[in-house]
This record gives structure tokens, sequence and C-alpha cells, in this order.
């Protein structure tokens, strides 16, 4: 992994980032998730790409979307934080991942929830995630399997306090 800081912004979400976010969830899915998920696994997380409508009603329904953008202003991740301190995406484009890009917005989630007050934060971390929440300070509750359209599958409940 390189050590610098990527050559990126973070930036609150905007309506017209919602069809780039739809489909870098699909390809970060797609073209990462195979390396710790079967293929049946990956297909039924992310069937298709999402309905761009569908991705600005969720990063409009009060949580704080960010966006990372590369010098040409492409979307390149995003992550989000719920009121109560509930990551609940954090995704990169395939061709930015290992560049740090995750790191940096992930560092912007968790300094936005101290500045809210937020006392603890939460998330279901996928395999793929683990390590990065770890390196951050989250620490391990316990596996957690469920199915995704008939087909089992599992992330990482964790935590993080904020003093």
């Amino acid at each position: 992994m390189n050590s610098t800081k990527p050559q990126i912004m973070i930036r609150e979400y905007r309506a017209d980032d919602a069809p780039a976010m739809a489909q870098l969830f699909y390809d970060s899915t797609h073209s990462l998730g195979p390396r710790r998920y079967t293929p049946e696994q990956v297909s039924a997380w992310a069937p298709a790409p999402a309905d761009p409508g569908d991705v600005h009603t969720r990063a409009s329904d009060g949580r704080t979307t960010f966006v990372a953008i590369d010098a040409a202003e492409e979307v390149v991740a995003y992550g989000d934080l719920e009121v109560d301190g509930h990551i609940d995406h954090l995704y990169c484009r395939p061709d930015a991942a290992g560049a740090g890009v995750a790191s940096v917005l992930l560092d912007e989630l968790i300094s936005r929830a101290r500045l809210a007050g937020v006392p603890k934060l939460y998330v279901e971390a996928s395999e793929l995630a683990r390590s990065l929440f770890e390196r951050k300070g989250f620490t391990l509750l316990r596996r957690c399997d469920f199915e995704v359209r008939g087909v089992p599958i599992h992330n990482y409940a964790m935590q993080r306090f904020l003093n």
C-alpha cells in the first residue's frame, strides 16, 4: 500500500453523484468481492447496478454521505454515516482500491461523528473492509451469518467508541 495520502478531495454528497455511486457499488462488489466471497455471494449482494434514484433517496435520508473525488472530479469512493453512528456504506472504485482512499474517507466519517457528538460508531464490515476498520480502532464483536437472496453470506459486527 502507498504510504502517501492519495490525491483526492472529500466533499459532501450532491444529487448528481448518485449515478456514479450506483455504478461504483456494483463495480466494487463485482471486481473486489471475489477476493473473499464466492461468485454466488457477489451476485446475490449486487445482482445489478442500483437505481440512481434509490441511491439519492438513501443519501438524502438524514445520513451524512461523503464522496471522494479525484483530480478529474470523478467519484472514486463514498461512505455514509447515519445519525446513530452506523456506518452503512464504505465503497471504493476498483481502480482506486489499495491506494488509501477508503482510509481517508473513513477518517472523515470518524471526524464528522466526533463533531456531531456521536459516542460510538458501529458497522457490519465485509471480509474486505474488516482489516481497515481494525486499523482505525474498531473492535470485532462477532461474525454475522445471514442470507441475501437465498445465498448464505457473512460480515462482521464491529464498533469503536469515540472519547
